[in-house]
Parts: C-alpha cells; sequence; structure tokens
C-alpha cells in the first residue's frame, strides 16, 4: 500500500501542481502555472519546492509522478500524486500549453 495520498485530475485540490516529466514532455505541452522539475532533477532542486504548500504530482500517465510523490513525503513533504497523469489531464479536456510553437501535446 502506498504512502501517499493519489487524486483524480476533476478532485485538484488547490495548491502547486508539481510536472515531473522530461523536458521534451513539457515542451509539447503542460498544465499552464504548473511547476516543471523532471524527476531525476527533484533530489538537487528540493529548494525550489515550498514545503508549506501542498504538491500535486503529475507526470505522462502515473508511474514516475508516483514515485516522486513517495519520495517527497519521506522527505517531509506534502505530495499527491495526480492519477492518470497528464493522459487523463487531457482526457477531462484540461487546457494545455505548449513550449515548441506547435499545437500543445500530451507525449
Amino acid at each position: 500500500m502506498p504512502d501517499f495520498e493519489s487524486v483524480r485530475v476533476d478532485e485538484l485540490p488547490g495548491g502547486t501542481l508539481l510536472d515531473v516529466r522530461e523536458d521534451y514532455e513539457w515542451e509539447a505541452g503542460h498544465a499552464q502555472g504548473a511547476l516543471h522539475i523532471p524527476m531525476d532533477q527533484l533530489p538537487t532542486r528540493l529548494s525550489e519546492l515550498d514545503p508549506d504548500v501542498d504538491l500535486l504530482v503529475v507526470c505522462r500517465t502515473g508511474g514516475r509522478s508516483a514515485r516522486a510523490t513517495s519520495w517527497l513525503v519521506d522527505q517531509g513533504y506534502s505530495a499527491m500524486n495526480v492519477l492518470g497523469g497528464m493522459d487523463a489531464w487531457l482526457e477531462a479536456g484540461r487546457p494545455l500549453v505548449s513550449e515548441n510553437g506547435h499545437h500543445p501535446t500530451v507525449l
């Protein structure tokens, strides 16, 4: 049993949406206002996270974000995994923006 909570895209509470996908995935499409820290950079960029704000951790489908959420909780952060990731975000019709000049999409 996981040591963290998960939340569906249509039930997101307030907090910071933390996108842990790779740069090329982020550039193709992401939620506006999300914070981007690729999963492998979390340990060295932990100081960029506010320990007093809930984190909603997202990746493409939920696997990487589940691992990142577990690690963040172990570090003392309040973090929840976004079930279904950005695939679920797109399926729910939530808006995306891109950084590459193309129509935003989820990779």
